[in-house]
């Protein structure tokens, strides 16, 4: 049975949260204030401290750190009747796994109680990988991956045009890497022209470099892309995005190996050697006519086309081990484990934004983790609703009433159990004979007709 301490300084609060925590199957105790809270915390070793900010003495939020400091670390539900933005904000930077508001509504406590002890279990769980490997290292063991692998490895030592193709963060970027990192210029630089983020009339500047007064503003001279990337790789991303006449004087820089700077009249070779990428369907821009013909020719001397994540979820597990340490060591994030049921509901999910979506999935994660669990809970209600096994926490319709009415149906409950035996009723609820017979009479607690109980000791 899980352990809850609640600590608050209204007994009233206290005690309808320990019926009502009790009624669902958890073995609560109560604290008062700060310092016996932390004491009871030693003795009985909750997992889950739910605490409230303001109290008479030391107040919650200066007892929190004390609170995570126990041995084992017990996860602090913060409670607060006000609604105070730098209370909320100072209790997660301090390690609260939650923080809720009263009047307490039942579900939403039940969820947090359930979220927590539901990352505390540890049969489920795969752990995170360790070691952060190389950014640029690609991952995968499918079949579709390994075809990639083994192509990069026959092009990479010939310095011939490399157009890879593939949906919108599948990787295109980390397979130019690849090849320019296992061919023989790997000592060369790698310069990337995003041909979709530079603006039309500054692209042409961007690749090829301008003379001093080329334009207004060409205030000094300037080397393109293509001059810095000599006897290197030059990485044209997005080139699909290229308007027709940049695509005319790229043509005769991949086909004649020369360039001229914008503003001169000096023509400049270039042994760049020539990879570029899109998510665009060339083919179908060749016969729109939004794209020449005899560039797309000149571009697929090899081409390599990348798969989709849902083509390859064999490797899905690895990329979320090996994305988190990397994230982990971005965001000073603490995510040792994750949850079977994240990687199931991942397994569920058509991917669209592909090895990106999952990346800014996991970031957005590690960001909001108040464990070293990767939980279902982590991943957006939006999200989950888009994987194919989900299914909606069922609704609850218990709603926290008043202490005596907390009092009424936890009293109720322990006699059933006990098929009214006062006796044994007595002794569950630490209480004597006498108060438990004036409890029934102040909540008119008669037992069946076919239950006969003791009358003949006094009140």
């Amino acid at each position: 049975m899980s352990r809850i301490l609640v600590v608050d300084d209204d007994k009233a609060s206290a005690r309808t949260l320990q019926l009502h925590l009790q009624s669902q199957g958890y073995d609560t105790s109560v604290a008062y204030d700060a310092l016996s809270g932390l004491a009871a915390a030693h003795l009985i070793e909750p997992e889950i401290v739910i605490l409230d900010i303001r109290m008479e003495g030391r107040t919650g939020l200066q007892a929190l750190p004390d609170f995570k400091a126990i041995q084992p670390e017990p996860q602090v539900i913060m409670i607060t009747a006000f609604h105070d933005m730098n209370s909320t904000i100072q209790a997660m930077q301090l390690g609260a796994a939650d923080y809720i508001h009263k009047p307490i509504d039942a579900d939403e406590l039940d969820a947090a109680v359930e979220r927590i002890l539901d990352v505390e279990r540890t049969d489920n769980l795969v752990p995170a990988s360790e070691v952060m490997t190389d950014r640029l290292q690609m991952i995968g063991r499918s079949r579709p991956m390994k075809e990639v692998f083994k192509t990069i490895g026959l092009v990479a030592r010939k310095k011939t045009t490399v157009l890879i193709t593939g949906e919108s963060g599948t990787g295109k970027e980390l397979v130019a890497h690849a090849i320019h990192n296992a061919s023989d210029d790997v000592d060369g630089p790698f310069v990337v022209v995003n041909c979709a983020a530079v603006v039309e009339t500054l692209l042409e500047s961007d690749m090829f470099g301008h003379e001093k007064g080329a334009f207004t503003g060409a205030v000094t001279r300037q080397l393109g892309k293509f001059e810095l990337a000599e006897n290197g790789t030059i990485f044209l991303d997005e080139i699909g995005e290229m308007s027709p006449a940049m695509q005319a004087k790229l043509l005769r820089a991949i086909q004649y190996k020369e360039f001229t700077p914008l503003g001169s009249r000096d023509i400049r070779n270039t042994n760049a050697r020539i990879i570029a990428a899109t998510n665009l369907c060339l083919e179908e821009c060749v016969e729109q006519k939004i794209f020449r013909e005899d560039l797309f020719f000149r571009l697929q001397v090899v081409s390599l086309k990348l798969p989709p994540l849902r083509d390859r979820m064999e490797d899905l597990q690895d990329l979320v081990q090996a994305l988190l340490a990397r994230i982990n060591d971005d965001l000073h994030g603490g995510i040792t484990h994750i949850d079977q049921a994240v990687l199931d509901c991942f397994a569920d999910y058509n991917w669209p934004g592909n090895v990106r979506e999952l990346e800014n999935l996991l970031m957005n994660a590690v960001a909001l983790s108040t464990s070293n669990i990767l939980s279902v809970d982590l991943l957006s209600d939006e999200f989950q609703k888009k994987c194919s096994g989900y299914q909606p926490r069922p609704e609850k319709t218990l709603n926290l009433g008043s202490l005596s009415e907390m009092e009424s149906q936890h009293l109720t409950r322990v006699l059933q159990s006990t098929d009214w035996h006062l006796g044994q009723t007595c002794e569950i609820l630490g209480i004597s004979r006498p108060r438990l017979r004036r409890m029934m009479r102040e909540y008119e607690l008669t037992p069946p007709e076919t239950v006969e109980i003791d009358t003949n000791i006094s009140d």
